[in-house]
């Protein structure tokens, strides 16, 4: 359908007020920032209007009801200001009216009409329009204070540098949801030859769970939504969550239902919990995907930035459970990397999906096959122990085996790809505890326990842990039902691997 204007921007006029003279007021700025990036993503200049001068009178009825009759989409500037408006709470009524004698209010999961919050207003407060949208927040609030910072250049360089960012998932956002309520103004091109085709809208490799989270990871899961939609992937949840601990179950059942793949990330916070429920929405949000795991063909991503450490216990026992849960199968994973790093896994895991391809190992890194005939050992280490294993890396190869390395250069896709290569086809696989800590090495299980998932054809590999100098009380009291554990303090002592070597040559 064709519109005479893109997007009209709804806004109280005390919010356009310059805070310093002389200078743009605030939805000033923001017009002009969106008719800049906007037209950057469309390829061409959108038509945004905004309205500085018609006021509440009796023009309302023959003017502005007739331009958003015509209008694609509506950005809605709220503030206090703005929701004690009659005038706006009749634009919200008028926009939404006329939208639904059209083509409608949503499309393929996408609103026409978007919250942008310049300053914060309770939801209840919102007109019934706007509640049911995430909207995009152009402010932030100190934790410890509760003070609120506007997103202005006037409040110095990282506040402007804030304000562009939100106003890139905007203009994105405002863009996609364009290209589908005005349709292409051309025939799609043809894909080039040899290039794998994206899959249609509604493919549910298309859609994915970010789960909501606490406020000091919102810029991380902003950043992790941003490439998402870059990528051509719609995100859920498309609105808030309820209150109601029975209404959010739903809610989220029904989500997750249309998803490949779920990412939780995990901060400091204890998140708030549902009326009537007795978990976090953290928990319950992880506990759903599980549930929706169960039915195959989905993936779960949980990621705890390195090094967290919560300052209320209630939020340290569920990073104890989520570290410790058998659950994370084949299909899931316990990630505690750099948000760079998990921003790739993700890519790679995704792009692993849509489009199959052979696993190859880094070109840094050994050759994952051995020698037909020969049986293959794994050795599985921190990098800082790298010298250190050399010792019983010429030990086993000695006794005929074929050694591998883990690969620690190059990149992060193709290294995580190479080590499940290896775990796949490896006879047997031997975790050296030197310098990292045992939660890397309870990491290292978890991802063993993923083996079969790999593919793997084989016998269950041999496992190993040799705990390597220096000794400490954590190494020493370390125990498994999973592995052979073998102290090793001062260097390779043969006698203790010989039930490995046994199993090796036979």
């Amino acid at each position: 359908m064709r519109f005479d204007h893109d997007v009209f921007l709804s806004y109280a006029h005390l919010d356009d007020a310059a805070l310093i003279e002389g200078r743009k007021g605030w939805v000033a700025n923001l017009h002009r920032a969106l008719e800049l990036r906007v037209g950057m993503f469309l390829g061409k200049s959108p038509q945004i209007w905004r309205d500085p001068k018609l006021q509440g009178n009796d023009e309302f009825e023959e003017t502005l009801i007739e331009l958003l009759k015509n209008v694609a989409l509506l950005v809605s500037v709220v503030s206090p200001r703005y929701v004690r408006s009659e005038w706006t709470r009749r634009e919200l009524a008028e926009f939404a009216k006329a939208a639904e004698q059209q083509v409608g209010l949503r499309l393929q999961n996408k609103a026409r009409l978007f919250k942008v919050l310049k300053t914060p207003v309770p939801l209840e407060q919102q007109g019934p329009e706007l509640r049911g949208l995430l909207g995009y927040e152009f402010f932030k609030v100190d934790p410890e204070s509760g003070r609120v910072q506007e997103f202005n250049g006037v409040f110095g360089a990282e506040a402007e540098q804030d304000f562009w960012k939100t106003l890139d998932d905007l203009a994105q956002d405002l863009c996609d949801t364009l290209e589908i309520v005005e349709g292409p103004e051309l025939p799609p091109e043809q894909p080039d030859e040899g290039v794998k085709p994206r899959p249609a809208p509604g493919d549910v490799r298309l859609t994915l769970f970010l789960a909501e989270t606490t406020g000091d990871l919102k810029e991380q899961r902003n950043a992790i939504r941003r490439d998402l939609q870059q990528h051509g992937y719609t995100v859920l949840p498309a609105a808030p969550l309820p209150v109601d601990a029975a209404e959010v179950d739903a809610a989220l059942r029904a989500d997750l239902a249309k998803c490949s793949m779920s990412i939780h990330l995990i901060g400091q916070r204890y998140s708030l919990t549902p009326e009537g429920g007795v978990a976090s929405l953290v928990e319950i949000q992880n506990e759903r995907a599980i549930e929706r795991g169960e039915r195959g063909d989905f993936t779960r991503l949980v990621w705890i930035p390195p090094g967290l450490q919560p300052t209320d216990p209630r939020q340290q026992q569920v990073i104890d459970r989520l570290r410790s849960d058998p659950r994370m199968g084949q299909r899931a994973d316990l990630l505690e990397i750099p948000l760079e790093d998990l921003r790739t896994v993700i890519q790679t895991t995704l792009e692993r999906a849509r489009s199959p391809k052979p696993l190859t190992p880094p070109s840094t890194g050994p050759a994952v096959a051995a020698p037909a005939g020969t049986a293959s050992v794994y050795l599985v280490y921190d990098e800082r122990d790298a010298t250190a294993v050399l010792p019983w890396a010429n030990f086993l190869f000695e006794q005929g085996a074929e050694v591998l390395h883990p690969a620690f250069q190059g990149d992060e896709g193709e290294v995580r790809e190479y080590h499940e290569e290896t775990l796949r086809t490896s006879d047997a696989v031997v975790l050296f505890f030197g310098s990292a800590n045992e939660l890397w090495l309870r990491r290292k299980f978890r991802e063993l326990q993923k083996v079969a998932g790999y593919g793997r054809t084989k016998p269950a590999p041999t496992v190993a842990v040799c705990l390597l100098a220096p000794k400490t009380p954590e190494k020493e009291r370390f125990r498994t039902h999973e592995a052979i554990v073998l102290p090793q303090w001062d260097g390779p002592e043969p006698g203790p691997w010989a039930p490995i070597i046994a199993r090796l040559k036979g």
